[in-house]
């Protein structure tokens, strides 16, 4: 299984933007953003394919923020901007998904995980 470390976490105040990186151990299928906060369900935000690039979106994130990937470094970026106060969250990024409809953002569809980074939006 892929190792994923994420980073880029931070205290930002609303209409902020912050850029979370999960760096990849190797290759995989794809890598899916996903986010906890405190007393609710861990839900998907984003992901990205390695081969081709495609994307796909949470419609509570659309037109906010951006994925990315630069395969040459086994990194996925998550550009997060106009950020409000309810995406204070832990952030999760995922690998290695074993469902093929994995685009959408079912974070049971993804095996590896990495340790998560804060991030928190307050005034």
């Amino acid at each position: 299984q892929v190792q994923l470390v994420e980073s880029g976490g931070g205290l930002v105040q609303p209409g902020g933007s912050l850029r979370l990186s999960c760096a990849a151990s190797g290759r995989t299928l794809a890598i899916g953003w996903f986010r906890q906060a405190p007393g609710k369900e861990r839900e998907g935000v984003s992901c990205i394919s390695s081969s081709n690039g495609s994307t796909k979106y949470a419609d509570s994130v659309k037109g906010r923020f951006t994925i990315s990937r630069d395969n040459t470094k086994n990194t996925v970026y998550l550009q997060m901007n106009s950020l409000k106060p309810e995406d204070t969250a832990v952030y999760f990024c995922a690998g290695d998904p074993w469902h093929r409809d994995y685009r959408l953002l079912n974070p049971g569809y993804f095996n590896s995980w990495g340790q998560g980074t804060q991030v928190t939006v307050s005034s």
